[in-house]
C-alpha cells in the first residue's frame, strides 16, 4: 500500500524545522504574534528577525519553559 500524505496530516508537523523547504523565509505573522506572547510570559526578549524554522524552534523551547 502506498502511503498517502493526506491520510496522515500530521506527518509534516513532525519534520525537523531545519529540513523545511521554506525554513529560511521570515517567520509568519502568526508565529510572530504567538512568539511575542510567549516571550512576554517568560520575560524574554522578542526577536523579530527570526526565520520560520528559528521561530518554530524558539516557540517549542518557550512552550517547554511555561509548563
Amino acid at each position: 500500500m502506498i502511503d498517502n500524505p493526506k491520510s496522515n496530516p500530521t506527518g509534516n508537523a513532525e519534520k525537523d524545522p531545519e529540513d523545511w523547504v521554506t525554513g529560511d523565509e521570515p517567520m509568519t505573522g502568526a508565529q510572530a504574534s504567538y512568539l511575542k506572547t510567549l516571550c512576554e510570559e517568560v520575560g524574554e526578549e522578542f526577536d523579530d528577525t527570526l526565520t520560520k524554522a528559528e521561530a518554530s524552534e524558539r516557540i517549542d523551547k518557550l512552550q517547554g519553559e511555561r509548563r
